[in-house]
């Protein structure tokens, strides 16, 4: 589907995290700004990849279901970030199987396209288990790239989240700051 103004496209990543929810916020302005379309693209892969067991190829009721549950989790992030609203642009969504940068890239195969991924935070351990995306958008996009810095307000939800966990008190001014 083509966006309002010659098929201008903003392509952006949707997980779910909270990282995705900060760039489509993003995604949905440039779309604004530029008159263009928003694409919403959730990658999936089957857990396990392909072969989840030793028996051979994914069975096809289960690449369905997981199909199925990739679509509903993008539903569910346009949901939270948008609400019944919309992101006030035309929006296309798209969910793929394979991995998150090439399905990414697949979906932003223009060079008009604007690509919209979210950076992340990404600390030494995190680097070395899972593959940047975002970085493997950079080196291999035909198409402009802008990656979003995690919301200022990750660093808080995380605290509290850690402290939750540990059951200590909350102070809500440490969050003020």
């Amino acid at each position: 589907m083509d966006g309002p103004s010659g098929g201008r496209r903003v392509v952006v990543g949707v997980s779910g995290s909270l990282g995705s929810l900060t760039a489509l916020h993003r995604a949905a302005a440039e779309a604004r700004m530029r008159d263009a379309a928003l694409w919403a693209v959730l990658a999936w892969e089957p857990p396990g990849g392909g072969v989840p067991h030793r028996g051979g190829p994914c069975p096809p009721s289960l690449t369905a279901t997981w199909r199925r549950l990739a679509g509903e989790r993008l539903l569910e992030a346009l949901d939270t970030a948008f609400g019944s609203v919309g992101p006030g642009v035309v929006l296309q969504r798209l969910v793929a199987p394979g991995t998150p940068g090439k399905v990414l890239l697949a979906a932003a195969d223009r060079s008009d396209d604007l690509l919209v991924v979210g950076a992340g935070a990404r600390g030494r351990l995190r680097r070395a288990v899972w593959p940047s995306v975002s970085r493997y958008c950079v080196a291999h996009a035909h198409c402009p790239v802008l990656t979003v810095p995690p919301s200022p307000l990750h660093h808080a939800l995380d605290t509290a989240h850690r402290r939750n966990a540990w059951k200590l008190p909350l102070d809500v001014r440490e969050l003020a700051d």
